[in-house]
């Protein structure tokens, strides 16, 4: 369960407070303890339900983190399937469907790139995302925003010179073209 963690961190932060506040409670109520076994006891107890405390505090930090990074795949897996399924999609669209910003959608873009899950051409100045077959292009040496005739830049990379789209290939792609 994604953020599952922050359900246990809670538990664990209020079960270790409620034990505190009775031991407390029972402690002050009970009158056959002496005030040096009462502050002996009390400091036992939270030596045993701070820790337990500390960890629950961790598991809710973690869990709402993992939430956060979950919810940014989700729409990194948006993006990528709007391109996919679309073939050509600008970064506009992309904002106005995933109600980002231009910076965060760019962001993700970049992101996906780097984790070789895009393969297609972005033209960064018209704003325009293709979705190409890695091996389509590596046969057609074509840009498929404007017909030129693509440069290898660098591994997994393929620059037009004449509008400047940007092909990005996959690995197994980007090995095959060498």
């Amino acid at each position: 369960m994604i953020g599952g963690g922050r359900i246990i961190g809670i538990g664990l932060m209020v079960v270790s407070a409620v034990l505190l506040v009775g031991f407390v409670v029972w402690g002050s109520t009970e009158g056959t303890l002496t005030d040096g076994g009462f502050a002996l006891g009390t400091l036992l107890a939270l030596m045993v339900l701070a820790p337990i405390f500390g960890i629950g505090f961790y598991l809710l930090r973690r869990g709402g983190e993992e939430e956060r990074q979950f919810a940014v795949v989700k729409q990194e897996k948006k993006l990528l399937n709007m391109v996919l399924t679309q073939g050509k999609v600008t970064i506009p669209e992309l904002v106005a469907e995933l109600s980002e910003p231009r910076e965060d959608i760019e962001e993700m873009i970049r992101d996906l790139v780097g984790k070789q899950l895009f393969s297609g051409a972005i033209n960064w100045d018209k704003g325009i995302l293709y979705s190409v077959e890695s091996q389509a292009l590596t046969e057609q040496s074509t840009c498929p925003n404007c017909g030129g005739k693509l440069e290898f830049a660098g591994k997994g990379l393929i620059v037009c010179p004449y509008c400047g789209s940007e092909v990005f290939l996959t690995k197994r792609a980007a090995a095959a073209t060498v």
